[in-house]
């Protein structure tokens, strides 16, 4: 077994491992692809993290043991903003995320397994293994949580995008350092044997001399007879470190794009900020959201109680100020089009026990065209 295959074996979570450009050419920078994916699954994971899960029977929130596991410690080791930022890195970055329930109801993150898949029955995940523990039985789909983000691994679609980007990058930096390269001629007067060793000895002092230059603001060399140093200036224009800066940015804006985040938003534009996050909660957050919730409702609710009206919610973090909408939900409020406990749900908020708040109010002159239209006297008989 060769050290490549050795190490893919090793750990096939450890995504820096397949990237074997590193290996092959350093001068493609590894980390401008890795920023660029952190960067993007690092925004998704922190506001999903930032999410309430919980359990809503008879238009109330259901606290028990499901809602702290959920929400505050999923494992012993690790909190609830973490578990839910390692699913979405997963799920993003491998296409799939598996949670098993251990004996101790905690849930916990497998970090590789091997999938079983069947036509009519439900699929089975074997080698099931945690950090260095393997599980030695085999677990049924029924039995926990799967989550598939898409039905094309999007790590090899990074891969091919970087492979072009990268590409290019490596070559704007090569060319950089070649413009800012120092350059100078070494005019000898003596003559002296043209062996190899000879031709060394001169070069090996030469690069001291420029070295003494290159790494001090303060430098004196010593002058030879017979030997001058002499630079050459060079007439190109050094481009700017923005041709750099727009090729990183470039791959960063087509990772942003495959997974649906407003580029304005990435790069923290300030100007309408409003429309964008809008968009990103909508086209990006709330998918995944609808993800998570369909599979808990699947594997933790009974069919029975869900259709029943027992079933699981998210409360996505909201960018909306309260103030802003006052008058809008005054209107709807006054309309009768819904009463308090419904606006409050639309808000995010939980329902009150006050049965005011049930029941409905029209506090503006809402009515029928054609009895606004009727006159106020009655016709005489």
């Amino acid at each position: 077994m060769g050290f490549i295959d050795f190490v893919k074996n090793r750990n096939k979570e450890l995504e820096f491992m397949f990237d074997i450009d590193l290996i092959q050419d350093t001068s493609k920078k590894i980390h401008m692809k890795q920023l660029a994916i952190q960067t993007c699954i690092n925004m998704i994971g922190r506001t999903i993290s930032q999410s309430e899960f919980y359990v809503k029977k008879n238009k109330k929130i259901v606290k028990d043991d499901m809602y702290y596991c959920l929400n505050v410690r999923p494992n012993p080791n690790m909190s609830a903003s973490q578990f839910w930022q390692t699913v979405v890195h997963k799920l993003i970055y491998d296409n799939e995320c598996l949670i098993i329930q251990s004996d101790t109801e905690d849930l916990i993150i497998a970090d590789s397994f091997t999938r079983i898949e069947y036509a009519l029955v439900d699929d089975s995940f074997k080698d099931v293994t945690i950090k260095d523990f393997t599980y030695s039985r085999t677990f049924q789909m029924s039995d926990v949580i799967y989550l598939e983000y898409s039905n094309k691994k999007l790590s090899t679609l990074f891969d091919g995008l970087y492979a072009d980007y990268g590409e290019l990058f490596g070559r704007i930096i090569e060319f950089q350092k070649r413009k800012g390269q120092i350059r100078g001629l070494v005019h000898v007067e003596a003559t002296y044997d043209k062996d190899e060793n000879t031709q060394k000895r001169l070069q090996t002092y030469i690069n001291k001399i420029y070295k003494a230059f290159s790494d001090n603001s303060v430098a004196f060399v010593p002058q030879q007879k017979g030997f001058k140093l002499e630079e050459l200036k060079s007439t190109a224009q050094i481009q700017s470190v923005d041709e750099v800066n727009k090729v990183a940015d470039g791959f960063l804006n087509q990772v942003a794009k495959a997974l649906g985040i407003p580029i304005s938003l990435l790069h923290g534009d300030m100007a309408d900020v409003e429309k964008p996050t809008r968009n990103y909660m909508t086209f990006c957050i709330d998918p995944f959201l609808k993800k998570i919730k369909d599979e808990l409702n699947a594997k933790l609710i009974d069919k029975k109680d869900y259709l029943a009206g027992k079933k699981m919610e998210t409360k996505r973090v909201s960018n909306l100020n309260f103030f802003d909408v006052a008058t809008a939900v005054d209107k709807l409020r006054a309309s009768g089009t819904f009463n308090g406990n419904e606006l409050r749900e639309a808000l995010g908020e939980e329902r009150v026990d006050d049965p005011m708040m049930d029941k409905y109010f029209i506090t503006k002159n809402y009515q029928e065209s054609s009895e606004a239209l009727k006159g106020g006297e009655e016709d005489e008989t």
